[in-house]
C-alpha cells in the first residue's frame, strides 16, 4: 500500500487519540474528579512513562502505517533555524502563560506541589524532555491538526487542544489553563509555518526548565 495520505478520518482520528493518549486522559480526568491526589513524581514514574510513550507511539505508527498513512510526515526535522525558532516559541508561551495566569498567581495548584516535591535526576529529566515532546507533538500536531485540517482548520486545532487539555486535567483548574495558553501558541506556529521542529523543541524545553529552575 503507498504511503502518501497525511489526512485522517474522525474514526481514524478517535482511534489514534485512544491509542496513545487514552489511558493518560483516564488518569487525568479520574485525579481531577478525586481531588487531585498527590502523585510523586520521581524517576521510577518518568520511565514508566517513558517506555509507555515509547510502546503507544510504536502501536500508533504501525496502525496508520498498515492503513497507508505517510509516517514519514510525522517525524520531526530537526534544525538550527527550527531550534531558534523553538526557542522563541518557548519564551513567547512563557510570556503568553504569565499574562493570562496573573489573576492567579499565588493560587496553589497540585502541579505546583508536584514539580516541588519531585525527586527527580537530572539524566531522566532529559529523557523524558527528547521522548515526551516529540510523543506528544507528533500525534497532537503532525497527526491530528494537519490530519483534520480537511474538516477546517478552527475544527483541527479545537480537537488537538482539547486532546492536550484532557491529558492534563491533574495539574489543576490553572495547570490546565497554562497548558492550554502553552498548546495555542504552539499550535498556530506549526498551522503557520508547517514546521514540527520548532514546536518539538519548545515542549522539550517546557518539559525541563520547571524541574530545573522551579521557581522559574
Amino acid at each position: 500500500m503507498e504511503q502518501s495520505r497525511i489526512g485522517t478520518t474522525p474514526g481514524e482520528a478517535l482511534a489514534v487519540v485512544t491509542i496513545c493518549f487514552g489511558l493518560m486522559i483516564w488518569y487525568s480526568v479520574d485525579a481531577a474528579l478525586a481531588g487531585y491526589p498527590l502523585t510523586p513524581i520521581t524517576d521510577a514514574s518518568f520511565l514508566w512513562l517513558i517506555v509507555n510513550e515509547l510502546t503507544l507511539a510504536a502501536v500508533a505508527l504501525l496502525v496508520l502505517r498498515a492503513r497507508g498513512f505517510a509516517i514519514a510526515s510525522l517525524y520531526p526535522a530537526p534544525s538550527v533555524v527550527g531550534t531558534l525558532h523553538g526557542m522563541g516559541l518557548f519564551f513567547l508561551a512563557w510570556l503568553a502563560m504569565a499574562l493570562a495566569l496573573a489573576p492567579f498567581a499565588g493560587v496553589p495548584q497540585p502541579i505546583d506541589r508536584m514539580i516541588s516535591e519531585a525527586k527527580l535526576s537530572v539524566a531522566v529529566i532529559g529523557l523524558v524532555a527528547v521522548v515526551n515532546a516529540p510523543f506528544e507533538e507528533v500525534f497532537l500536531l503532525g497527526f491530528l491538526v494537519r490530519g483534520l485540517q480537511g474538516f477546517g482548520v478552527n475544527t483541527a486545532m479545537a480537537v488537538s487542544l482539547l486532546v492536550r487539555v484532557l491529558c492534563h486535567l491533574y495539574q489543576g483548574p490553572v495547570g490546565a489553563m497554562a497548558v492550554l495558553v502553552f498548546g495555542t501558541v504552539i499550535t498556530l506556529s506549526f498551522v503557520i509555518s508547517g514546521k514540527l521542529w520548532p514546536a518539538v523543541f519548545c515542549h522539550m524545553l517546557w518539559d525541563v526548565v520547571p524541574f530545573l529552575w522551579p521557581h522559574a
